[in-house]
């Protein structure tokens, strides 16, 4: 059984040449569990152990063995898709998705978040136009790591502090 222990490898497109393409196919929320046991598309059993925080990104090549090497695929899942008006409209509801710490990811000129009933209830609220859809969610930023905050449970960054 391979185990999976880094959330992506440096390999490069010659490395892969010659070798077969094996996939994992996860949702946005599979992708971010740290350990299980799955079973890729080709058939092999594998186990995840990957350190706290990691994230599987789509595309990402997690294991590279001597004829075979393995591909995270994003698993289309249920997500709602809000096509806003304007630019302002858009940031106006990424900044209340992200103020209620929920992930959005981009597709073309909608912005999508998790099919969730909070996330229903905010986009009502806010009275933008809405979809229910199954698509492939790879939030914007998803994976950054950063240190905790005893007030809300995160930190900022503090590299665009004043000179």
């Amino acid at each position: 059984m391979v185990v999976i222990t880094a959330p992506q490898l440096a390999v490069t497109a010659e490395a892969l040449l010659g070798k077969e393409r094996d996939t994992l196919r996860l949702t946005w929320e599979e992708r971010r569990w740290t350990r299980r046991r799955a079973t890729t598309t080709g058939g092999r059993e594998l186990a995840l152990a990957l350190p706290t925080g990691s994230v599987l990104r789509h595309g990402a090549v997690v294991a590279l063995e001597a004829d075979w090497y393995l591909a995270i695929e994003g698993r289309p899942e249920p997500v709602l898709a809000v096509a806003p008006r304007d630019c302002a409209e858009a940031v106006r509801i990424a900044f209340d998705v992200g103020n209620r710490h929920f992930p959005l990811a981009l597709d073309g000129e909608c912005l999508l978040v998790p099919d969730d009933g909070a996330m229903e209830q905010l986009l009502s609220r806010l009275g933008v136009r809405w979809e229910r859809r199954q698509a492939l969610f790879d939030p914007v930023g998803a994976g950054h790591a950063h240190g905790t905050s005893a007030l809300d449970g995160h930190s900022h960054s503090d590299s665009l502090q004043a000179t």
